[in-house]
């Protein structure tokens, strides 16, 4: 049996989704913001804080590079970007404004499931070989693939290519550092296990 660690398969599309997410969540709140000051009597420190907030959330994606532990700091952002949408569900909803609470709350939830997802999408994942087939890691779970539904798999140059006999073509950043002998040793289990 042979165990790779790789890049995640979900995480260069999560990548490209983040600043989407953190901007929309950003606006968001400053509509929350408009909300609050088009109310009878505006609570000024909940327009200023929805108005902070929401320029922070807009600017976070610019500022994640600087961060030396970017994951962390993106699940943390998540989790108090969903812990301000619950709390403002709670606000709009004991000011008499129930579409805007229940809006807010399923934002926040989704906010909560997206930053548990990145979270398992950025930890080390790992493709298992044997003789049954090749282990690959999904969202949720494990998921098999019998050597019987490949055309030919090739370890080269940190790129673990899947070829499926349905012209199905999946490419895996392997994050493991392996010399020529280990990869060779791969290779030819790969081409024994394929034909």
């Amino acid at each position: 049996m042979h165990r790779l660690r790789i890049l995640h398969p979900n995480t260069s599309s999560r990548i490209r989704l983040l600043p989407i997410m953190h901007g929309l969540t950003g606006i968001l709140f400053l509509f929350n913001a408009i909300g609050v000051y088009r109310s009878p009597q505006p609570n000024w420190f909940l327009v200023f804080f929805f108005l902070v907030v929401g320029i922070a959330c807009i600017g976070f994606p610019f500022m994640m590079r600087k961060f030396k532990k970017f994951t962390e700091a993106n699940t943390v952002a998540r989790m108090i970007e969903a812990f301000i949408c619950f709390t403002g569900s709670l606000y709009f909803l004991s000011h008499l404004y129930p579409v805007t609470a229940l809006l807010l709350f399923a934002v926040g939830s989704c906010m909560a499931y997206v930053g548990w997802m990145e979270y398992k999408i950025f930890q080390p994942s790992y493709v298992t070989m044997d003789n049954t087939g090749i282990i690959l890691p999904t969202l949720f779970s494990k998921r098999l693939v019998g050597w019987n539904e490949l055309n030919n798999v090739i370890l080269r140059n940190d790129l673990l290519t899947i070829d499926y006999k349905n012209n199905k073509i999946l490419q895996l950043e392997v994050l493991d550092e392996l010399g020529q002998e280990q990869r060779t040793a791969l290779n030819t289990f790969f081409q024994s296990r394929v034909q």
